[in-house]
């Protein structure tokens, strides 16, 4: 359903409905039927909450600021361009170092949790 909504269709991420998840946490969702793309915008000071997913993998990508990515509990330093596997099952979290941080996450296949908050898209295409 997604991909065929999307397809040839050019979205810019500013067009992507946004959602503060928390303070300090802001969330835009881009997916199609195989793969998601959440583009998070981080503080410094927010807060924190380990977790694990245990049905994908996660790849993680820092697009501008610096972070922290705690993986099993071990710290990654991350910049621009810097990318991470968080395999699935392990617990992880991130930490913004400077603002803004910007964290893109890669979910194949896409997060079913996530269904909903994707599907807006359509509507505002």
């Amino acid at each position: 359903m997604l991909s065929a909504a999307l397809a040839g269709v050019v979205v810019n991420w500013d067009d992507v409905p946004e959602d503060v998840i928390r303070p300090g946490v802001r969330r835009r969702v881009y997916a199609t039927d195989d793969v998601m793309l959440c583009w998070h915008s981080l503080s410094v000071g927010m807060d924190t909450r380990p977790h694990s997913h245990d049905d994908f993998d996660q790849l993680a990508l820092v697009l501008e600021g610096r972070a922290d990515y705690f993986i099993d509990g071990v710290a990654h330093e991350m910049g621009p361009g810097s990318m991470l596997l968080v395999p699935k099952g392990v617990e992880h979290y991130i930490v913004p170092l400077t603002e803004p941080c910007i964290n893109l996450d890669v979910f194949a296949p896409p997060r079913a949790d996530y269904e909903d908050v994707a599907a807006r898209l359509v509507d505002v295409l």
